[in-house]
């Protein structure tokens, strides 16, 4: 496992190419999660 490797992130890098283990970046907005407001009383 190492440079040469199709699956890991070094291989990735290494090759240039993306897939599962190096996805590219996107542009869509992240989704906000609502944290639980705490009820006092």
């Amino acid at each position: 496992m190492g440079r040469g490797d199709k699956r890991t992130t070094k291989g990735k890098i290494w090759r240039g190419s993306h897939g599962k283990t190096r996805s590219k970046k996107t542009n869509r907005p992240h989704q906000q999660v609502k944290k639980e407001e705490k009820k006092n009383g």
